[in-house]
């Protein structure tokens, strides 16, 4: 009953700051203990050093920079100690992102990798060949490291606010495809049971195998969903080939005529079409193609826990819809995108170029966690300890979006005005560090304990830390 009272009296505190934010603040306060009950070890010092990193003024240069706000208890010996026994239920941090995602958003979703650079880093193992930007070229570079792949929920308005659902590590072992279509699959069915009745709608930028994210996921038997992935320009699909004549010798036709994506002419006239005018692309020309598919390959990466053709059968032949996508006048500034999508639900032009385009807004959100809650700064050692901080980083990233009704703008004098509905992720930050009072404390008192003695001096290290060797896959051989 006190506890009760305590929470009514902080609601009523900061009830002033706006309408509508004691529904919002007793949401963020449900999620915050349902974080706090995802700890498994450690859990007063991670639930108090997410609480640090929501009030550090700015990005942390390392951990124990976290120890100096008040919110963490706790010693800076603390921190790695709690990264590197600590623990975390992933499955019931998942359910979690789902269950608290935006109701008044769109179904969709973007799907995405981002690196974590760990070039001179010889003591942590399972570390891969990563892609990274380069300043000062176009294509990048590959640098040692750990790679993430994410997928968070886009909003439909134009602005940088995501929801983070689901990120995971893919191990070298694995490809980038085999952990898109796991997470896709976990997450729409995730998303059924919380959201029944909305198909969800993934977007893939080019380099995920289109074929693969359609058998796995739109083929789904329980949770169905529609993929939408960008494709090259100079693709070749075909239609489906026409009965074969009573009477004539030999085995039918597998494909039909020809649709080369570079080749206009052997583009029929479209299935479906679309002209609107858009305040921020200007005109926009939609075209799509059903009931396409590639030739089937014999090397098509089905999955690792896919079953492949037996041998001697010949593999199946995947359905979907191909779709162009033309911004602009017809000048030389226009743009053209080729996408493939497949889905149970109804085909929706205007859905698939607006939920393509809203896909680039995780990349704000990579940048944003990078360079303002320092996700990638921590020389942390192993992958495990890697993964926890990944955890805290999404939690913490939520929580700021929960809090965005919440907090009042702090702005320094040359910036513009935001309002609650405006406000951008670094500016609901800033403002973070005044509404952490105001939250109730759900950890317990840090314990008085003495340092430990330490090595002694002129002593030496009888078990050196062994180093690992970057993971890297064996170059493929040119046919002759």
């Amino acid at each position: 009953m006190e506890g009760t009272v305590a929470v009514a009296a902080i609601v009523a505190q900061v009830g002033s700051v706006g309408v509508g934010t004691r529904p919002d603040f007793d949401r963020l306060v449900e999620f915050r203990a349902g974080w706090y009950g995802c700890l498994t070890g450690w859990a007063d010092t991670l639930f108090e050093v997410t609480d640090a990193l929501l009030c550090a003024p700015q990005a942390v240069a390392s951990l124990p920079y976290l120890s100096l706000e008040p919110v963490l208890r706790r010693g800076w010996g603390s921190v790695y100690a709690a990264l590197a026994r600590g623990g975390v239920c992933r499955e019931q941090v998942r359910d979690l992102l789902v269950a608290f995602a935006p109701r008044q958003w769109w179904p969709v979703f973007a799907v995405d990798v981002s690196p974590w650079p760990r070039a001179q880093a010889s003591c942590s193992p399972r570390r891969g060949m990563c892609h990274v930007a380069d300043p000062g070229g176009e294509q990048g570079r590959a640098v040692p490291g750990w790679a993430y792949q994410w997928v968070c929920q886009v909003s439909p308005d134009a602005d940088s606010w995501t929801a983070p659902l689901d990120v995971r590590r893919v191990d070298p072992d694995f490809t980038a495809n085999d952990v898109a279509w796991v997470q896709m699959r976990e997450v729409a069915r995730r998303w059924r049971a919380h959201h029944p009745g909305r198909v969800p709608v993934f977007c893939l930028d080019a380099g995920y195998c289109p074929i693969t994210a359609t058998v796995q996921v739109t083929c789904d038997p329980v949770a169905p969903a529609r993929v939408i992935v960008r494709i090259r320009r100079d693709r070749v699909f075909y239609f489906d080939a026409p009965p074969k004549p009573a009477g004539v010798p030999g085995r039918p036709k597998r494909h039909g005529d020809r649709f080369a994506c570079a080749d206009p002419d052997t583009w029929p006239a479209p299935t479906h079409e679309l002209s609107t005018v858009d305040e921020h692309y200007g005109a926009v020309h939609v075209q799509a193609w059903t009931g396409l598919h590639p030739k089937p390959a014999k090397t098509r990466r089905w999955g690792r826990q896919a079953q492949h053709p037996a041998p001697g059968v010949a593999a199946p032949i995947v359905r979907g819809t191909v779709v162009r996508v033309t911004l602009g006048p017809d000048t030389c500034s226009t743009q053209t995108l080729w996408l493939w999508t497949a889905g149970p639900d109804p085909l929706d032009l205007d859905l698939i170029w607006r939920a393509y385009l809203r896909r680039f807004a995780i990349e704000h959100t990579h940048r944003f966690l990078k360079q303002h809650l320092a996700w990638t700064t921590p020389a942390i050692r192993t992958p495990e300890q890697a993964d926890l901080w990944t955890w805290i980083i999404a939690v913490a990233y939520t929580q700021i979006r929960l809090a965005r009704h919440l907090i009042t703008d702090h702005r320094l004098p040359w910036e513009k005005h935001l309002t609650p509905t405006t406000i951008t992720p670094t500016r609901a930050r800033r403002g973070f560090r005044s509404l952490a009072p105001t939250l109730p404390t759900l950890t317990k008192p840090r314990k008085p304990c003495r340092p430990g003695p330490g090595r002694p001096p002129g002593s030496r290290n009888q078990h050196p830390t062994p180093r690992h060797q970057v993971i890297t896959k064996g170059r493929r051989r040119r046919k002759r």
